[in-house]
């Protein structure tokens, strides 16, 4: 009778279940989701409707008021979280940690504000009647593209072509 020894054990070889058991694992150890779209529902089109009528633009405003309020509730958080967190400590590593923690918090924080700008001029387009229409071609941006970035200011295809543009030209 041949006994095997781990010397000449055949290899356990990875398969697809153990590589989406280590996904899940890792998915379920991700933060919460922070998204504006979890608790977000699609516009239904109903056959023959006008494109962005009284309805789409009411569902799109709501989209975009929920993502400002969201933004700015994680301002406040950050705030009451910088001024909690804020200590003097004598040991250089913790305090050059808590110094980078704040860096980031603050930089997260500054690409929000950006973008809470560039929701309050969506929203101020919308307003005007000018939100919907590529600002290149003028064509309509569509309403499902508008529901996955509802900021946006171009068509795909026009987008598509700048984004093209500042890869070859390395801006």
């Amino acid at each position: 009778m041949v006994t095997k020894t781990k010397k000449n054990a055949p290899k356990k070889r990875k398969t697809a279940t153990t590589n989406r058991k280590q996904t899940k694992i890792t998915k379920a150890k991700a933060p919460a989701d922070r998204s504006n779209f979890s608790n977000f529902e699609p516009y239904k089109l109903k056959k023959g409707e006008k494109y962005l009528n009284e309805s789409q633009e009411k569902h799109l405003k709501k989209i975009l008021t929920d993502w400002r309020m969201t933004l700015m509730e994680e301002v406040d958080k950050t705030v009451n979280y910088l001024q909690d967190e804020a200590g003097n400590f004598p040991d250089p590593a913790d305090r050059a940690a808590q110094e980078e923690e704040f860096s980031i918090e603050l930089r997260t924080r500054d690409r929000e504000r950006k973008l809470i700008r560039k929701i309050d001029d969506t929203l101020e387009r919308l307003e005007q009647g000018d939100y919907g229409y590529c600002d290149s071609c003028g064509i309509e941006i569509g309403l499902r593209r508008l529901e996955a970035r509802p900021t946006a200011e171009k068509c795909v295809d026009c987008k598509s072509l700048d984004e093209i543009r500042e890869r070859q030209l390395g801006n």
